[in-house]
């Protein structure tokens, strides 16, 4: 068998496929996934065979398990033969996480990982590698938000709805998450946005003050020139609608003499795209189509240069059908690049209707209340005013974006609801439990100085069979390790070919990975104490703690950092 490559991070898709292939033996040796002649059935989805336990009560005692119905569709009864059983347990490879020991159990066949080993990997060279995506990428990615589009005018965040609100959020999330996979590359990849917004505009201080970075330009854009370009080649589209193609309709409907129609029905019928809405029909090229598509254009140049280009269209439900005729406008026109669409739910507000710059002012007004309430004459001045912006923006962040997007989200905005500071609630609580591990270091660096504590050692001086709590290994194994693959997931699902012009990316994990690592953080923080008594045979434990939290520390900064949220230090 192969050795563990201690340079190569550990990672359960790969822990998954590893035992699977273990446990179904050499595929020589197998029969074919249709053959049942004997009465057994080989599983076609190794995958499945294996199941990585979370709960604390399951981890207990098993951290991988292969149910009973699983075993019985490998051999006869269940019964793993003694040679299946030492291959998987004495399994090693590349990024494969080290079994301890494992048994058959009314249950199936569960497998417990050398936790110590995994403690060390993990943990002695600060687990950076385990912060970042695992996967490359390269080439373009665009990412438009239809919601942020003149109509004619700019929005303004009085006339921006909380549903466009939603996608413009989710469409900032998006290209945080699609950066970080392009920073492992050393070919170009580049994440761009559409439509640059004029730097002065209402809408861009509204957006920086929810920390969105949306790309401006000065004054008002003009694109003259390049719609004559875009209108030329509608006009020389091969799916432009000539004169005798359009029959009865252009007497029936009045249409005016040298129209521009294009048909888009045929664009995605002929060029074979999936999942457009049949009743698109045909379409005008002229304004207002033309001139939002000329958007697309103006804006990224490194769309004509890159051939690997995927423009992803973040809109509502309602605009989707918009959406859905632009884009085939813009193929019509010539273009080639990948387009997909990510159609976010609707946002309700039961028994009232908000704005996007109302629902702001009154979540901020509910923080700052909350804030006073807790901490009193402190909430005053720039670092609290701080603050205050950054709470805000999390609880939105996460009121927002924790929903699956195609999902519609119902929010309650009655004043006297209120943020809660306590509380499993949302980005609130998440910012909470980030800031108390702030809080333990400086706590700690205060204890070095007074001589209390020595420096935390190399790692490879510490010896971390010393993690024992149960918290700690639930910590590192369903947060600090899957963490890579989860930011994976969106440049993955992007890519995936044959699915339709609709995208379904899991844009709610990470707030969801974030709520629930706080809940799991919080009960350790609460039962364990880290910082001990300042005595020699104390330390060891406390270090490898220590080193546990720091690298907690910074997979909240890393998670944080794809929804354009600052840590707080101190809450």
């Amino acid at each position: 068998m192969e050795k563990i490559e201690e340079s190569s991070p550990f990672r359960i898709t790969a822990t998954v496929r590893a035992l699977s292939s273990a446990l179904r033996g050499k595929p020589e040796h197998l029969p074919d996934v249709n053959d049942r002649g004997d009465g057994d059935r080989i599983t076609g989805e190794p995958e499945k065979l294996w199941f990585k336990e979370s709960s604390a009560k399951n981890l207990r005692n098993r951290d991988f398990l292969s149910p009973t119905t699983m075993l019985n569709t490998l051999y006869a009864e269940g019964k793993v033969p003694p040679a299946v059983m030492s291959r998987v347990l004495s399994l090693r490879g590349c990024g494969v996480l080290p079994v301890a020991g494992g048994e058959v159990m009314g249950e199936g066949l569960r497998l417990r990982v050398d936790r110590a080993a995994a403690f060390r990997a993990v943990l002695a060279d600060g687990a950076a590698d385990y912060l970042k995506p695992s996967g490359e990428r390269q080439g373009c990615v665009v990412l438009n938000c239809p919601a942020l589009h003149p109509k004619p005018s700019v929005p303004t965040p009085d006339t921006l709805t909380l549903g466009q609100l939603r996608t413009v959020l989710l469409a900032d999330h998006m290209g945080a998450l699609l950066r970080r996979q392009g920073l492992l590359t050393l070919v170009r990849f580049t994440v761009s946005y559409c439509p640059v917004l004029p730097e002065d505009s209402d809408i861009i201080a509204f957006l920086r003050t929810l920390g969105v970075d949306w790309p401006t330009a000065p004054g008002s854009l003009t694109n003259e020139e390049r719609e004559e370009k875009i209108q030329e080649a509608l006009e020389n589209s091969p799916y432009r609608e000539r004169e005798t193609e359009r029959g009865r309709r252009k007497t029936e409907e009045g249409e005016n003499e040298g129209a521009l129609r294009v048909n888009l029905k045929r664009v995605f019928q002929e060029e074979g795209l999936l999942g457009y809405d049949p009743s698109l029909g045909t379409c005008t090229g002229e304004r207002p189509a033309g001139s939002r598509l000329v958007w697309y254009l103006c804006s990224f140049p490194c769309m004509r240069r890159v051939s690997m280009t995927t423009a992803c269209h973040v809109t509502s439900c309602q605009d989707e059908f918009r959406q859905q005729q632009i884009a085939m406008l813009w193929r019509a026109s010539g273009a080639t690049h990948t387009q997909r669409h990510l159609v976010c739910g609707p946002v309700k507000t039961p028994g009232s209707h908000l704005t996007a710059a109302q629902y702001l002012q009154l979540r901020r007004g509910q923080m700052k209340e909350a804030s006073e309430m807790k901490y009193g004459d402190q909430v005053e001045g720039q670092t609290w005013d701080d603050i205050i912006r950054v709470m805000t923006s999390a609880t939105v962040r996460f009121e927002l974006l924790s929903t699956v997007h195609t999902s519609p989200v119902t929010l309650d905005v009655q004043r006297e609801g209120g943020v809660s500071t306590k509380g499993p609630r949302g980005g609130v609580f998440v910012m909470y439990n980030c800031a108390r591990l702030h809080t333990l270091f400086d706590s700690y660096e205060r204890g070095v100085e007074k001589g209390l504590y020595p420096e935390i050692p190399e790692g490879s001086q510490l010896d971390f069979s010393a993690l024992k709590e149960e918290g700690e290994w639930l910590l590192l194994f369903n947060y600090l390790i899957p963490f890579s693959e989860l930011l994976d997931q969106s440049g993955q699902a992007l890519d995936c070919e044959g699915g339709g012009a609709r995208v379904n990316i899991k844009t709610e994990q990470v707030c969801k990975f974030l709520v629930s690592l706080s809940k799991d953080f919080s009960s350790y923080y609460n039962r364990v104490h880290v910082l001990g008594e300042p005595l020699p045979h104390l330390f060891n434990q406390m270090f490898c703690r220590l080193y546990l939290l720091r690298a907690l520390r910074e997979l909240y900064h890393s998670a944080l950092d794809t929804l354009n949220l600052p840590p707080i230090r101190q809450l």
